[in-house]
């Protein structure tokens, strides 16, 4: 339980405030590369502000306030041009550090006129990465954008998905540090809707649904890693012996090793929301090729349906119907914490910790400024998910979030190249 104050120090994340400067110290995910693609400027709300980003005619990246400086008008509706983005209103140009390098009007009427040097708009760095693209908005030097491995994996085919949620950052990440919760909100609710519905579970193999026996965390050099033991599993298991990580301070790395990962950011868009970007990365085993993408494709994730009600069916909308039933901003005041919320309480004394530092003019833990570190960050995930055989992971492929997915065939091709490795299927003559 906290007070308060406390609550409001882990929660809010504007500028100035404790925990958003903390948050401005790390890359945050802000938008697929295809989106830009598509449209070449777009609304961005991160850390309670409110930014646009663009890509120029020459292909860079610029993330600045979103309204112009003259006289307000939303920059998302800017042209960019070869070197920045211009306001359609009165032409005021703007570069990717959001200052002003051009005024038409001002410049053809008073030639020797310096007036754009006085006008700067906040700006702030951005780089794709993966079919992400990511936001630095902390001070200078920037720390390197991570280049971790499932990132970088050649010969896969991935897919990204977008959600934002009606809900505080900090409920979004403590559902990932609470391992317990798998056997409850994955397992026996899944067994209760297929009653609800007349159908037999189908949806996890058995293994799925063993209690938990014992849960452990340690704090490493990018986060906390989470260990658990379920069912018969012992020390010696995965799912014990390596865990998987939570990078700090809001990025989950969870999946198969060798078949799927999945790497998934809870980015505080303001107090009372938070943008769920994932990537999904499918694998094909060694000696066989993936399906060929031209580009990464990503969809927007719904949170209802359409009778208003939070998805609930399958295993990432579980996990957000955890976070959203909480409400907006959850109020630890009132909440009683027991023995399955120890990654939790280590959690927050680690937020607390690495606030402090900030605030003392130090550098948090988990940045990267190490070139040859940041070559390739292997994060070291099971080889095998949460004590499921590879045989089971691959028979069918099972949507973790609802609507419908534009690499859904060339994932089936992946695990169809699994099944042949395996000897669960002949290849095609």
């Amino acid at each position: 339980m906290l007070t308060t104050e406390q609550n409001d120090r882990v929660t809010q994340v504007g500028p100035g405030t404790p925990m958003g400067e903390l948050m401005r110290r790390y890359w945050q995910p802000i938008a697929a590369e295809m989106e830009l693609e598509e449209n070449p400027t777009k609304e961005v709300r991160l850390l309670g502000e409110d930014l646009v980003l663009y890509k120029d005619r020459s292909g860079k990246l610029g993330l600045i306030d979103r309204f112009c400086a003259h006289r307000r008008v939303n920059l998302a509706y800017g042209i960019p041009e070869e070197h920045g983005l211009r306001c359609m209103y009165h032409g005021w140009l703007y570069n990717e550090t959001g200052q002003c390098i051009e005024q038409p009007f001002e410049e053809t009427v008073r030639p020797e006129s310096r007036f754009k040097d006085k006008i700067k708009l906040n700006g702030y760095k951005a780089e794709a990465l993966g079919g992400m693209i990511f936001a630095y908005m902390g001070p200078e030097p920037a720390p390197l954008l991570p280049r971790w491995d499932a990132f970088l994996w050649d010969n896969v085919v991935r897919e990204i998905t977008l959600v934002v949620l009606p809900s505080n950052w900090l409920q979004c990440v403590e559902n990932s540090l609470d391992p317990v919760h798998t056997e409850w909100l994955h397992s026996r609710l899944s067994e209760y809707i297929k009653e609800l519905k007349g159908e037999a579970l189908t949806a996890f193999p058995a293994s799925a649904n063993a209690r938990h026996k014992k849960i452990g965390f340690d704090v490493y050099r990018w986060g906390v890693l989470k260990r658990r033991l379920v069912g018969d599993e012992t020390e010696e298991s995965d799912d014990w012996a390596r865990g998987h990580p939570l990078i700090f301070p809001n990025f989950l790395c969870v999946g198969s090793r060798e078949v799927n990962r999945l790497m998934q950011y809870r980015v505080p868009v303001d107090d009372t929301h938070t943008l769920q970007a994932s990537l999904y990365v499918h694998r094909v085993p060694e000696g066989f090729k993936a399906p060929k993408q031209t580009s990464i494709p990503y969809r927007y994730v719904d949170v209802y349906d359409e009778d208003g009600r939070l998805f609930w069916e399958r295993n990432v909308d579980q996990d957000k119907l955890g976070m959203v039933a909480q409400g907006p901003s959850m109020d630890r005041t009132l909440e009683r914490l027991g023995e399955t919320d120890a990654g939790l309480i280590m959690y927050r004394k680690l937020l607390e910790e690495q606030m402090n530092i900030v605030m003392d003019g130090g550098e948090p833990m988990a940045l990267v400024r190490d070139p040859a570190e940041n070559e390739y960050i292997d994060l070291a995930t099971e080889r095998v998910y949460q004590g499921m055989g590879n045989n089971s992971v691959v028979m069918q492929h099972i949507p973790m979030e609802n609507g419908d997915n534009p690499a859904l065939a060339l994932i089936e091709d992946t695990l169809k190249s699994w099944r042949i490795h395996l000897g669960i299927e002949e290849p095609a003559k």
